[in-house]
């Protein structure tokens, strides 16, 4: 249906190039270090990151990137007149870019689709793609079994058809020192460590128990001491005001308050993070720091913290399954947290090694 190009990915010299990946926040951060290997493998390119518009602070002052074309993933809540209208304006402002070399990362109907809109010459995709947008492409990267291979590696295989999959990966979280004074002064009259705690999780199979958190943070403050505190989603501040009131040291809720740059700013100052395995456990991780994950319905080789060793696994018949909901939760009593606290009190004991001889 599309006439291929014969020229390599490898010998392509673009003036403009598009990443198309909306959503979600741990998968924009996996595909960070793809965006550090575009920019050097084109320095002299503009470099556009389509996006939803709820995230744009997670790029935006990325230094691969040129600039940003936010998608507005929930017009159509605003009526049927204001959605046409904010997707007629959106496609226009992706015909715009003029884009010679545009990259589907999410490899979904509506991203295949705003591949074509762009006009663009070539058009990325993988062959992880669903719902037909392979049909939007004019490349395809294949990935070797992607069950068994982890998400930022997924997204490497681009690099390795572009010729430089011999660079190391970066993540480049942007992460201002204006957000990273106001977590200091949040947390500057609490002792440290500082540990941060994500105890939701959209998935409900995802979701460790509270009283499991719990039992963590208590272990931890009654050991190192330290401050704990929370973050997440207004929808997810009742199952952090459980963990909350069960524990009686130090503590402070953020969860529900906060936008994501100072989700951002609070990552980038704590000492470590225990979270459920969603966005900011890999926002964490894209900022240097250690972490330890209860592992149910997904699996660590595929969405684990990335070359850490804090991601634990259930044992169940079931472990794996990436489901949403379970009526069984076999996992939940099969991972307690004795099976996460060696990992968590070896990274304490490190930080409290470092922090005494600094």
């Amino acid at each position: 249906m599309f006439q291929r190009s014969r020229i390599p990915l490898a010998e392509l010299n673009p003036k403009r190039v598009a990443v198309i990946k909306p959503s979600a926040l741990g998968d924009i951060v996996h595909s960070m270090p793809l965006i550090g290997a575009l920019r050097d493998k084109f320095p002299a390119a503009s470099i556009t990151w389509v996006i939803n518009k709820g995230y744009v602070p997670l790029v935006a002052g990325h230094p691969a990137i040129d600039g940003v074309i936010p998608f507005d993933r929930g017009a159509m809540k605003k009526g049927w007149k204001r959605f046409v209208r904010e997707s007629g304006m959106f496609l226009k402002e992706l015909r715009r870019g003029r884009f010679d070399l545009v990259f589907d990362l999410q490899c979904l109907a509506r991203t295949g689709l705003m591949c074509l809109a762009t006009g663009a010459v070539r058009r990325v995709g993988m062959g992880t793609a669903r719902e037909g947008a392979r049909l939007a492409y004019t490349d395809v990267i294949e990935i070797p079994e992607p069950e068994k291979t982890h998400a930022i590696d997924q997204y490497w295989k681009v690099a390795e058809a572009l010729g430089v999959g011999d660079l190391p990966k970066r993540f480049d979280v942007p992460a201002s020192p204006e957000v990273r004074a106001w977590a200091m002064a949040q947390l500057a009259d609490l002792p440290r460590p500082w540990m941060a705690f994500g105890v939701g999780a959209r998935w409900l199979t995802k979701r460790w128990p509270p009283e499991h958190f719990a039992t963590l943070a208590k272990q931890a403050q009654a050991r190192f001491g330290g401050t704990v505190f929370f973050v997440g989603t207004p929808d997810e501040a009742p199952l952090a005001e459980q963990v909350f009131q069960a524990i009686a040291g130090p503590r402070k809720n953020f969860c529900g308050t906060t936008s994501l740059s100072q989700l951002i700013g609070l990552l980038a100052v704590c000492d470590v993070m225990v979270a459920n395995d969603t966005g900011p456990l890999h926002v964490a991780v894209g900022l240097g720091k250690q972490t330890v994950a209860p592992y149910t319905c997904t699996v660590v080789r595929r969405h684990g913290p990335y070359l850490q060793l804090g991601g634990v696994e259930t044992t169940v018949w079931c472990k794996g399954s990436y489901i949403r909901t379970c009526d069984r939760l076999e996992c939940m009593t099969d991972l307690q947290p004795d099976r996460l606290w060696p990992v968590l009190a070896q990274i304490l004991s490190t930080w409290a090694s470092h922090s005494r001889s600094a």
